[in-house]
């Protein structure tokens, strides 16, 4: 399908009304034959209904075209060849997509990496290892652009091939420090977001940035996150489109691994290499996506889905959920110091080198790459928190921290 440039600013201004979401906007296209005859009726439609709906302004719809075009990007719509084919065939894909970069990506199978803002050295590592060689098969990556894993993934496959997925406009990145990152990855990849320009990213919108996410990849790999964390509704979502759920298991002595090891437990398959991720893979790149699955079921113990938007009940469609009480990806108290290349301007290297360790052992190396600091300093650090009985040492120069479950949760 190749739109029209009025076919395409109609189907802005219907996707930017008030109360339009994917289903609404989906329904509606159906009903009336396409976004301009919608638009007509929508008024009407509201009222009938005993509501009133704000329709985006011509103006205001041809601003935001003209701010993508200085930006170098461009509006991509659902049923145009370069929308990406794995997420169409979600149950509610962005009508609009706003895109920076090269759209060649889109055309090669992707996997998503995703995981703790607060990995641990032994978590970053293996985000690390697994965007190497799976890049190195082909695969682009595709991630949040959050700090911790998703920076690590993304940083990774740069030269090899990545897409940032947005919860904000293209030109508000969150957080702010990854705007270097987040231009790099224009340059040899893409950044996506279905938000209008100047749109700052609030709750929900990461929720419905992560059904992008998964949306994007035949499978998403979760390394790190907590019981309760926004990489669990990144898996659920995957789940539910259909797609394979990796998680890697950790520790069970780091919180930073409960919610990965209750994956597996759900049934998710286990990573610990990529030749996991390749195995499983294979069967959907030869013969195309799954129906959507039912692995993670909601258990009634948690907290009860809430929508992801507020649309206009016009056709009597469920609007998509997502598990409410979950910690966002951008939580801004999280319950760890953010580590890497991502710590706060200010925070010492100590803190730091205690935010990258965990019970799982790494190397004295991987903690001074990882940190920014120097291998000497790191060695120094180290025999303090030795000195104090923090860590423990292990052959070839590997330590990991000591400690029960309660002692990491209070740092």
């Amino acid at each position: 399908m190749k739109l029209s440039d009025a076919q395409r600013l109609d189907w802005l201004r219907l996707i930017r009304s008030e109360n339009i979401g994917p289903r609404t906007f989906r329904g509606l296209v159906n009903r009336y034959g396409g976004a301009g005859p919608a638009l007509e009726a929508l008024p009407h439609l509201a009222k009938q209904g005993g509501r009133t709906v704000r329709i985006a302004t011509r103006e205001s719809c041809e601003r935001e075209m003209e701010g993508l075009a200085r930006l170098g990007g461009k509006l991509v719509c659902l049923g145009e060849d370069v929308f990406p084919a794995s997420l169409r065939a979600i149950d509610s894909p962005p009508p609009v997509l706003s895109l920076l970069g090269d759209v060649s990506v889109f055309a090669r199978p992707a996997v998503a990496i995703v995981g703790s803002r607060n990995a641990s050295a032994a978590g970053l590592t293996f985000a690390e290892r697994m965007a190497q060689e799976l890049g190195a098969q082909g695969f682009v990556i595709v991630s949040g652009l959050a700090r911790g894993v998703d920076a690590r993934a993304h940083r990774t496959s740069l030269r090899s091939g990545t897409i940032g997925v947005l919860a904000g406009g293209l030109d508000k990145i969150y957080p702010s420090e990854h705007e270097d990152l987040a231009r790099e990855l224009a340059e040899h990849g893409a950044l996506v977001s279905e938000m209008p320009l100047g749109w700052e990213a609030r709750g929900r919108d990461f929720p419905r940035r992560n059904r992008i996410v998964s949306g994007l990849s035949l499978g998403t790999i979760v390394v790190e996150a907590a019981r309760r964390s926004g990489s669990l509704i990144t898996a659920r979502f995957a789940a539910e489109q259909g797609r394979e759920v990796f998680a890697v298991p950790g520790s069970p002595l780091d919180p930073r691994a409960e919610g990965t090891n209750d994956l597996l437990r759900q049934g998710a398959t286990l990573c610990t290499q990529s030749g996991d991720v390749i195995e499983a893979l294979a069967p959907i790149l030869r013969d195309g996506l799954p129906q959507p699955g039912t692995l993670f079921e909601t258990p009634s113990a948690l907290p009860q889905p809430e929508p992801l938007w507020d649309e206009l009940d016009l056709f009597g469609d469920a609007v998509p959920t997502t598990m409410a009480g979950h910690e966002l990806d951008e939580d801004p108290a999280p319950p760890f110091k953010v580590a890497a290349e991502v710590a706060p301007r200010g925070e010492d290297a100590g803190a730091r080198i205690l935010s990258l360790l965990g019970p799982a052992p790494v190397t004295i190396d991987d903690l001074a790459r990882l940190s920014g600091a120097a291998v000497a300093d790191v060695r120094m650090i180290l025999l303090d928190l030795d000195l104090a009985d923090r860590i423990e040492r292990h052959g070839g120069n590997l330590v990991s921290l000591k400690g029960t479950p309660e002692d990491y949760s209070a740092r």
